[in-house]
């Protein structure tokens, strides 16, 4: 299997203008097993200045997307499937740090919690993930 880096680098380069990127998501360690990424508070807020509910959501299938892919493979695609989320505490600065933690890799599905922890490494948010693995259409 690839280095995480390079797999993460070909997934960047085929949109440079993705959601990841616009958060400000930054991956700093990757494997099937385990992702971990952080994301700025600052620029990712509602209203009232906390952290929005759904960029933790954003940050969350980031971190379980790419792990998914990391487990199906160059060969294969992840695609989400589904996503739920339980907010228990706001983030008003500095850095979120999401830890997906695979639940179940199989053929055809995979599965993580992702635990959001704020700079004090206060739980902010746990959501669930899971990816649906399907083999590459021909021709790509």
């Amino acid at each position: 299997m690839p280095d995480f880096t390079d797999a993460l680098r070909t997934m960047q380069e085929m949109n440079p203008n993705s959601l990841m990127r616009r958060m400000h998501i930054e991956v700093v360690e990757g494997a099937p097993e385990r992702v971990v990424g952080r994301m700025p508070v600052e620029g990712n807020t509602q209203p009232y200045g906390l952290l929005h509910g759904g960029a933790s959501v954003v940050l969350a299938e980031t971190l379980g997307s790419i792990g998914s892919a990391l487990h199906a493979g160059p060969t294969r695609v992840a695609v989400g499937l589904d996503i739920n989320a339980t907010h228990h505490r706001a983030a008003r600065a500095g850095f979120v740090t999401g830890t997906a933690t695979a639940l179940s890799l199989g053929n055809t599905l995979a599965c993580y919690e992702v635990v959001i922890t704020d700079e004090q490494d206060k739980r902010v948010c746990t959501c669930r993930i899971t990816c649906l693995i399907r083999d590459v259409a021909p021709g790509g």
